[in-house]
């Protein structure tokens, strides 16, 4: 029995009963003294190890992947990690998603079923390949797509169906992968924000035909920008390395000119890839105290009314965390607007999001609907109805309650942690001071 332990059990208790310090006190928006001083872990976190890494490529001269080891070292170790036959990395995550849909036959003419809930780079990746995307609408429960809705949403022109592991959480692949092996329609994981995510026990990414991930520098595996596809098809994923390589196979050497198909430069350099590899060593203790720290805000935070964390569908088993995402009902904190809270909250000391916007709303998307490429692919009918037909009214609902913590915030301590609802609490315990 330690002090530490005793502090930790006191504020735990005094949290949980909505009476921490400051909990009744004035808000610090007020001028009041905010619930925490210090700011959360920042990101990336480095080591010698990286230095040394990059370094080592630097010296080496080789710094493409023709001429270097580093990228193939990367894609054996990530493919071992997520327990996938093969990885093949990109240069970001779009670029991931890009090669992949290519490799699945996407072409213009084609539809392909998205969330709303997303961002913007999933639904790029589809109009780069000027196939048509369709909203299949968000369960608000678990700010995943909503898989009861996407069979209602597919036609004679669906090529691919596109979820998104949001936030690191699964969604529902059970569903999913039934309603794809009923059409015979091939399901692509963006699984870009949920490295070491799990369904069922298995990694998320090598559940469907093939599973993309980003090393973007705000990812729970970083290297700045980088991307990775894993799958489980031999085929796949050679036509995935000949698109992101210029249309050149692998038994192409950088000194002789072969080409097997079309293609773009969408390859991982070997700074990159020395990176991840530094950088994966501490993954799996760095999930863990996410996982923990994640568990213990969601029991503090289910206990306030109008704080709604969101929930897993049962077979997911395991999140990445990439977002801590929770629903804020304004009708418990005598009508404060989310914004309004937000700004509460950060200056408390907490800093949140309301995180995505309606992307199926958004000005571009009709723009490019519109454009003269896709009035030339799709008939006047399909496109004129394209708008009334991506209607997500949930949520539309959605966007206007959610609210983000980052994972960067998950790598704090417990009492971290408690600070975070002992802010919730002195907010909402004040709202109707900050209700104009």
């Amino acid at each position: 029995m330690t002090r530490r332990f005793f502090v930790n059990a006191a504020a735990a208790t005094a949290v949980a009963s909505g009476v921490a310090s400051g909990a009744n006190g004035k808000l610090a928006i007020q001028g009041g003294t905010p619930v925490r001083t210090t700011p959360f872990p920042s990101w990336p976190k480095t080591t010698a190890a990286d230095e040394q890494a990059v370094s080592a490529v630097l010296k080496s001269g080789r710094w493409y992947r023709g001429w270097g080891k580093q990228v193939d070292k990367f894609e054996e170790t990530y493919a071992r990690l997520l327990g996938a036959k093969y990885c093949l990395a990109t240069a970001n995550g779009t670029s991931a998603l890009i090669t992949s849909l290519h490799g699945l036959g996407l072409q213009p003419g084609d539809e392909v079923l998205v969330p709303p809930y997303t961002f913007v780079a999933t639904i790029n990746a589809v109009l780069v390949h000027h196939a048509l995307p369709v909203f299949v609408d968000t369960d608000p429960a678990t700010f995943q797509i909503d898989a009861r809705k996407v069979e209602a949403a597919i036609t004679e022109r669906t090529k691919v169906i596109l979820p998104v592991h949001i936030g690191g959480t699964a969604a529902d692949m059970d569903t999913l992968l039934a309603v794809g092996a009923r059409h015979k329609l091939a399901v692509l994981e963006d699984a870009c924000q949920a490295h070491l995510g799990e369904w069922r026990g298995r990694k998320v990414g090598t559940w469907g035909a093939a599973g993309c991930f980003s090393f973007q520098n705000s990812k729970n595996l970083n290297s700045g920008e980088g991307g990775a596809i894993t799958t489980n098809d031999e085929d796949l994923v050679e036509r995935c390395f000949a698109f992101h390589n210029n249309g050149r196979g692998r038994k192409v050497d950088s000194y002789h000119f072969a080409y097997t198909q079309n293609g773009a430069n969408l390859r991982m350099t070997e700074f990159q890839a020395a990176l991840l590899m530094t950088q994966m060593r501490p993954l799996q203790e760095q999930s863990k105290l996410r996982e923990e720290n994640a568990a213990h805000l969601t029991s503090l935070l289910k206990e306030i009314p109008g704080i709604e964390p969101a929930r897993w569908y049962d077979g997911c088993t395991r999140s990445a965390y990439h977002l801590y995402m929770f629903r804020y009902r304004s009708e418990h904190f005598h009508g404060l607007s989310r914004d309004r809270f937000l700004e509460a909250l950060k200056a408390e000391g907490i800093p949140g999001s309301g995180g995505y916007t309606p992307l199926n709303k958004e000005p571009f998307l009709k723009n490019a609907v519109q454009s003269r490429v896709y009035q030339a692919l799709y008939p006047k009918a399909t496109l004129d109805a394209w708008e009334e037909r991506n209607q997500c009214p949930v949520n539309d609902k959605l966007c206007g309650e959610a609210v983000w913590f980052t994972q960067t915030m998950l790598l704090d301590t417990r009492q971290g942690m408690e600070q975070i609802a002992e802010a919730i609490r002195k907010i909402q315990a004040s709202a109707h001071t900050l209700v104009s």
